[in-house]
Parts: C-alpha cells; sequence; structure tokens
C-alpha cells in the first residue's frame, strides 16, 4: 500500500482544478492587462477568480492581491505595513511557533531597527494572551499571528485575539495557510487587516496565492514595474493558476464540515490504533484546539531521519515540520518553543491527511510503525 500523509505539505491538484486551469491555457491565454479582445476575455476570468475569492471569505473584490504563494503574501503584508507605519512607531509582534516565512520578516525587521516581542506559547502551542495584551503600547504598528500551525495543526484563539487587537491602533496581519478549507473565515468579521492564503494546500496548483488587504489598510508595496493588481503587486497575473485556486477554494468549503468530522475521526483513530498496539508515543499539541488534518507525535524510541526513511521504504510519505525546513537537522522551532526540549523536537513527526485519507490507511501506518518499534526495541 502506498499512503501519502503530508498535505500539510502540499496537497495534490483536484482534477476539477486541472482541467479549469488546462481551458485557461488553451483558450484564454490573453495578457489581462491587454485591451483587445483576447484581453478582455482574459480578464473576464481573473475579475471572476478575484469575485470567487472575496466571497468565500466575505471580503471586497478589491481588497484581493494575487500573489505567488503564501511566502510572498506574508512577506508583502508585513514588510508592507512595517515599513509604511515606521514614522508612528517600530514595535511589532509575532509569536515564536510561526512559519518561517514570516518568522525570518519579523528577524530581518529587527536586524533593520524594528523591536520585536515574540510571544510565548504553551505546550499545546496556545499563544500566551496575556503576554500579548501587555505586549502591545503606542509605538506598537502590527501584531501577526497564525490561525492554524503548521506543524501541530493548533487553532489560536481567534476571537480573544480578535478583541484585544480591536482595543489597540496597530494592524493586524493572519496567516491563514492551513485553516483555509478546514474552518469558516469571515474576513469582515474580524479584526484581520491583511490575511495570507495559498492554493497549493487546499487542492490547488503550487505558486499561487493571496494577500486579502482591508481596503483602508496602508502598504508600502515591495514589487514595481507594471499597474497590475490595482498598481498594488506588480508583474502579468498568472491566469490559469488564479482561476485554479478560485477553483479549488470553492471545491474546498464543500461538504466541509463533514469532511471535517471524516478528518477527526481519522485522528481519533490514529491514536487509538497506536495505543491498542502499546506504541509509546505521545501527541505534540492539542486535540480540543485543533484540526483534524494534522498529527504531530512524539516517539521517543527513534530519531526522525530514521523513521522518515523506514516509513518511506514502506510507502508512507510523512514528513517532520514545515516543509519550508526540509533537508536541514535544525529541530523543529515551534516543538522547541512549546517544550523547551531539542530532544523532543528531535523524536518527533508530523502526519496530515486530507478527506480522500482512508481508515485503511491510517491502520497501515499504524501498523508500519507497530513494527518498526518492535524492530528497535529487540535490537536495544
Amino acid at each position: 500500500m502506498e499512503v501519502y500523509a503530508d498535505h500539510a505539505a502540499t496537497t495534490p491538484v483536484k482534477q476539477a482544478v486541472i482541467e479549469k486551469m488546462m481551458e485557461i491555457y488553451a483558450t484564454h491565454f490573453g495578457n489581462p492587462s491587454s485591451i483587445h479582445s483576447k484581453g478582455r476575455d482574459a480578464r473576464r476570468y481573473l475579475d471572476e477568480a478575484r469575485r470567487t475569492v472575496a466571497k468565500t471569505f466575505n471580503a471586497k473584490p478589491n481588497e484581493v492581491i494575487f500573489t505567488s504563494g503564501a511566502t510572498e503574501s506574508n512577506n508583502l503584508a508585513i514588510k508592507g505595513i512595517a515599513y509604511d507605519q515606521m514614522n508612528k512607531g517600530q514595535h511589532i509582534i509575532t509569536t515564536k511557533i510561526e512559519h518561517h516565512s514570516v518568522l525570518h520578516v519579523f528577524e530581518q525587521l529587527e536586524k533593520e531597527g524594528f523591536d520585536v516581542t515574540y510571544l510565548n506559547v504553551d505546550k499545546s502551542g496556545m499563544v500566551d494572551l496575556e503576554q500579548l495584551r501587555r505586549a502591545i503600547t503606542e509605538e506598537t504598528i502590527l501584531v501577526s499571528i497564525m490561525f492554524v500551525n503548521n506543524e501541530i495543526g493548533t487553532v489560536q484563539p481567534m476571537y480573544d485575539i480578535d478583541e484585544i487587537m480591536a482595543q489597540s491602533n496597530a494592524y493586524f496581519h493572519v496567516d491563514a495557510v492551513q485553516a483555509v478549507g478546514h474552518l469558516d473565515i469571515d474576513f469582515q468579521e474580524f479584526h484581520i487587516d491583511a490575511m495570507s492564503i495559498t492554493a497549493h494546500k487546499f487542492g490547488g496548483p503550487k505558486g499561487v496565492g493571496a494577500l486579502l488587504l482591508k481596503t483602508q489598510t496602508p502598504l508600502k508595496f515591495q514589487q514595481l514595474g507594471g499597474e497590475q493588481e490595482a498598481k498594488r503587486r506588480a508583474g502579468t497575473e498568472n491566469l490559469a493558476q488564479i482561476v485554479g485556486l478560485a477553483e479549488a477554494l470553492q471545491i474546498s468549503n464543500q461538504h466541509r464540515d463533514e469532511h471535517n468530522i471524516h478528518l477527526m475521526n481519522l485522528k481519533n483513530l490514529f491514536l487509538v490504533t497506536l495505543q491498542e498496539r502499546s506504541v509509546p508515543f505521545e501527541l505534540n499539541g492539542s486535540m480540543i484546539d485543533t484540526t483534524g488534518h494534522i498529527v504531530n507525535l512524539y516517539l521517543p524510541f527513534i530519531d526522525v531521519e530514521t523513521m522518515l526513511t523506514l516509513l518511506d521504504l514502506s510507502n508512507i510519505y510523512v514528513s517532520s515540520g514545515s516543509a519550508c525546513t526540509a533537508g536541514t537537522t535544525t529541530p523543529s522551532h515551534v516543538l522547541q518553543a512549546m517544550y523547551g526540549d531539542d530532544d523532543r523536537a528531535k523524536h518527533s513527526i508530523r502526519f496530515s491527511f486530507n478527506e480522500q485519507t482512508t481508515e485503511q490507511e491510517i491502520k497501515y501506518i499504524a501498523m508500519e510503525i507497530h513494527k518498526i518499534y518492535h524492530k528497535f526495541k529487540e535490537e536495544a
């Protein structure tokens, strides 16, 4: 059996999305900025995709900026707001468990003279709300907190954070990459000024994403050249992939509640099956404030590299954490922040599923982990 269990890293492109994209490549290939009929035809599809994204999140079409993905969206939002507002203050806030496309930007801004507060999290990966409340001052211009953590699946208490942000003048950016398709996100309901998404996390193509930006949010734009995206992000729009993003977004919200129930059932089945087989493990994160698609396990009997290799030999494809740190031996900064323990991070594996994952596949993964455990137990 072959099991792909690394959906938090990237998801297979859905067939309906591929068909929609191929239609654009074959027939609607004009430049959306051209004024001739082929250009106007392409513009129609671009505008429709923008409306689809806006409607999904209860945003306005002019609040959607198409980008190359979450990394660009995060960079654009954080740098754009920080540089625009730096004359009003240079204090910015994020958490210790953000994706590196957020953390590395804050680290760079810190080198440039910005004062950065990195919020702590507890052992479930939940942000310290009191620390956030105390940290915000009149000098704070930006707060960036991810909705769902990409390594452990913890969902941040966004309503509580929103109440705190509503009492400040700081702008609020949210990395919502892992939340799309799992949670209902109302861009107008929350005091979110900027929000990042990327298509390949919910059945769309790689290389395309979006930044949702509230109408009155100031931003110093980073990419100059043309007047695309209402002069906010220069460069010819990647029309086929943008249409693919919109199509995948629509599909991801169909039967979302049923899919979430299925994923939580799979998560429970996975943990129970490992327990029944007497495999020693601990869950990294929470079983309450979480999505069902990510399960991060501490397996004390084996190191990450060995486990990944042995699972791969059994045709089970998983990861140790963020795909953006693949190939490095650096322990997960997320688990370090949660537990203060490098050793735990060196023995933890992330499994991530989607609505197509079956109970049979889950049981197969548990069975192979059981085999590996007993092999190492016998050799010990």
